[in-house]
């Protein structure tokens, strides 16, 4: 089995090699999301239930099933924790204890699987001390998967194997950023906050993953995420912030403090930023300056 080791000060062993695998993993979660999408025979009815978070599809439990079959396969359970969406209610709100802690979304936009947008996304991450150090995001409609790990970019590959490295766009200047949003998703005090920033430009994705995509290649600039009566969840944002943090962008709340992961709530409460870095300190204090007055008037 693959031994990973922290050598102090953002340095790794055994890094590239787990990426290896992840990387694979996440092709073949594409395979299999991408025959759920199409209705081939073989993987039987969509199976579609309606729960309190969001609808939950066959095709998010077979894939979850898969990832982790192959995680376990490779590297164990001794050294390695395990958050998914599909399980981490069984965890009872406890940190998981492992040193590395694998995070995952089988399926990042549900809905958009459903709706056939194509914008749906498979995330896969680890972290170690409650930060990623390495990340894969398959689009499996593009064909495209991005993967990074700490201190060595982040770069696209295609089924052709043709591989490219990313880096977010030059625009910084707040008013021509253009913001990605989806099409739905949205209550009123996070429609009030857009309306109010001084980035009007707008470009509408699905899944998380794919709004990341999108922001590493430089079709977009701003994704933000604010919470209202649910938030998003650890597994939601742990790989795409790695993806856009060494594509070169930042990802953090709104008061600049940097998001943490496995430390019990799997919310992301608040107002989380993403940008391409230009902007990003004065588009946090703005955001807390127009919610802050939202706020006082409701």
């Amino acid at each position: 089995m693959t031994e990973l080791k922290f050598l102090g000060a953002d340095r790794y062993e055994g890094l590239e090699d787990i990426l290896a695998i992840a990387r694979s993993i996440g092709w073949g979660a594409s395979d299999i999301l991408r025959s759920f999408y199409r209705g081939e025979p073989s993987t039987g009815n969509l199976e579609i239930e309606e729960k309190v978070g969001g609808p939950v599809t066959a095709a998010d439990i077979a894939v979850n099933r898969y990832i982790l079959e192959k995680l376990r396969a490779s590297l164990g359970g001794e050294d390695f924790g395990y958050l998914t969406e599909e399980t981490y209610q069984a965890q009872n709100a406890a940190p998981l204890s492992q040193p590395w802690v694998w995070i995952i979304d089988p399926l990042d936009g549900t809905r958009d699987f459903i709706d056939k947008t194509g914008e749906y996304a498979v995330h896969i991450a680890l972290v170690h001390e409650k930060r990623p150090v390495l990340a894969v995001v398959a689009w499996p409609e593009a064909e495209k998967l991005y993967y990074a790990i700490k201190g060595g970019g982040t770069f696209m590959e295609t089924r052709q194997g043709t591989t490219t490295a990313m880096r977010v766009s030059e625009r910084n200047t707040i008013e021509d950023l253009i913001l990605v949003v989806s099409r739905t998703h949205r209550d009123q005090r996070f429609n009030d906050l857009l309306q109010q920033l001084p980035t009007q430009s707008k470009h509408y994705v699905g899944s998380v993953g794919c709004k990341i995509a999108t922001l590493v290649e430089q079709k977009a600039d701003v994704y933000i995420s604010l919470s209202g009566k649910s938030a998003a969840k650890d597994w939601d944002m742990a790989a795409p912030e790695l993806i856009l943090t060494e594509a070169g962008g930042q990802f953090t709340h709104a008061d600049a403090s940097p998001l943490k992961y496995n430390h019990g709530d799997v919310n992301q409460w608040g107002c989380l930023i993403a940008s391409n870095g230009h902007c990003h300190e004065s588009l946090c204090t703005q955001s807390e300056k127009i919610l802050a007055e939202i706020d006082e008037k409701s």
